[in-house]
């Protein structure tokens, strides 16, 4: 990780004789060096810090509710209490409103998605972590690419291909002179942007709040002079660090909500015809 600036984020404490721009965070502060690669197949296969977090993350979410559910009591309490509440949410508020009766047997795989997706995000404000990992592209579009070969072959599988396209390029109650325009339209939305939108909401949500993050809290190191203007402008800066860290509790809860709750309408929409 590195930031790009004149002498760096230190230049002018150790050479306040010299002109230092603001570091200001760019892209260099989502990629980071290798610490392990092999040569396979003629293409490098490496391992970095995502990967490691990727690995953490899938451990302790997989660990917490094996932990949770180990000894399963009739009065949950503790862990099993905490487990419990978040399978209840998944199954009653996303499942079981959105896709129906038959939405029972997808709550795992909705279930997977939210907390994994949600740790991902934490990480962007854990300590000494501090990076989301759905702020690398390729996790959100694995993802939605997860999805979209769900619901897809779901839809051909429940309603045959020719229902299933059917029903996704012409709706009911249109003219059908309006088929001409709007099927295209419908075929481009459906097949092609969602599964770009799904993954890239996620995504420029988490990379415009790490790099918002970044800005600042760099900003208030970097404004700390033994001034007033200095002061004040370092204190301002801190403060809205603060500020966006809290903020950014609630839109990394929001967006694993959203992907979740997105997965379980098209898994509706390919589970029950449009009439």
């Amino acid at each position: 990780m590195s930031l790009s600036a004149a002498g760096g984020i230190n230049c002018k404490f150790e050479n306040a004789d010299l002109p230092c721009g603001f570091p200001a965070p760019g892209s260099g502060i989502f990629f980071f060096d290798d610490l392990a690669s092999w040569e396979i197949f003629g293409t490098t296969v490496g391992i970095n810090k995502v990967t490691l977090l990727v690995v953490f993350a899938v451990v302790l979410v997989l660990g917490f509710f094996l932990y949770a559910f180990r000894k399963p009591q009739i009065v949950p309490r503790g862990a099993q209490n905490v487990g419990e509440t978040g399978y209840l949410f998944i199954r009653d508020g996303i499942a079981r409103d959105v896709i129906g009766k038959e939405g029972d047997k997808f709550v795992p795989f909705l279930f997977s998605f939210f907390f994994l997706i949600w740790t991902f995000n934490f990480f962007g404000i854990l300590p000494f972590v501090q990076f989301p990992i759905t702020s690398v592209f390729a996790i959100p579009v694995a993802f939605a690419l997860i999805v979209y070969f769900t619901w897809v072959p779901l839809g051909i599988y429940r309603q045959g291909f020719a229902g299933f396209f059917k029903g996704m390029l012409f709706p009911p109650g249109v003219p059908k002179p309006m088929y001409l325009l709007l099927a295209p339209i419908e075929f481009i939305s459906n097949i092609i942007v969602r599964p770009f939108t799904h993954a890239v909401r996620l995504f420029a949500n988490m990379f415009a709040g790490h790099l918002l993050l970044a800005t600042f809290s760099i900003a208030a190191y970097y404004l700390l002079t033994f001034t007033l203007i200095g002061i004040i402008g370092s204190a301002a800066s801190f403060t809205m660090a603060v500020a966006l860290t809290a903020f950014e509790l609630l839109i990394q809860a929001l967006q694993a909500y959203i992907f979740t709750l997105l997965t379980a309408v098209y898994i509706s929409g390919a589970l029950h015809a449009e009439h």
